[in-house]
């Protein structure tokens, strides 16, 4: 069963990880990409969401992929219990996991059963196609990005922070522009996409 859980802000959701995965998770392992963030100059995301894991009693490996091959990645993902891909800027994450075929190894990873966690650019990959967050994030930012196709594991499109103070006008951008273009799903910081196979639940 493909099963992901995608949020704004895991921090503020991670009290529903336990539940959703139905299982005992102190003592898994997770593998903790924070690519995204690596050209950004706010990054307190990145710490808070390990200090989550850590509170939810999981051990984390932390994994940069801009700079492993993909046959170390692929080690890395199969050995641990699951993905978590945190915030930042979504056409940079997308350019280095198509550059390092990792995408790849992440689809087949959640479609192998293996619980992908996502949290804000780590959420929007999911989509079919990330260009609509060109008013969020700053697409020069990946210069080397040559089609903005997302990982398509699912068919709506993840808008992260919906109401946050610091993101209300580039959410409210991305809603007047693509509303009724793609199928769009605002989620705030305290809410979580869950995603069974091809049910979708927000909580």
């Amino acid at each position: 069963m493909k099963k992901m859980f995608l949020s704004s802000s895991f921090y503020d959701t991670s009290h529903f990880l336990k539940d959703f995965v139905g299982d005992n998770i102190e003592g898994k392992r997770v593998t903790f990409i924070p690519t995204a963030s690596l050209v950004e100059e706010e990054v307190h995301y990145v710490d808070s969401a390990k200090t989550a894991f850590e509170e939810l009693g999981m051990i984390v490996e932390i994994f940069e992929i801009s700079k492993v091959d993909k046959y170390e990645a692929e080690e890395i993902l199969r050995k641990n219990d699951f993905i978590y891909v945190s915030g930042g800027n979504t056409f940079f994450l997308l350019q280095e996991l198509k550059r390092s075929e990792i995408d790849q190894l992440i689809i087949e990873q959640v479609g192998s059963g293996k619980l992908y966690i996502g949290e804000s650019a780590g959420s929007i990959i999911m989509a079919p196609n990330i260009e609509y967050v060109k008013y969020m994030d700053e697409m020069s930012k990946a210069p080397h990005l040559e089609t903005t196709m997302g990982l398509n594991l699912i068919s709506s499109y993840p808008v992260p922070h919906f109401g946050h103070e610091y993101f209300c006008s580039m959410v409210d951008e991305i809603i007047t522009n693509y509303n009724n273009k793609i199928s769009l799903t605002p989620i705030s910081n305290s809410q979580v996409i869950l995603v069974r196979d091809d049910d979708i639940e927000i909580v």
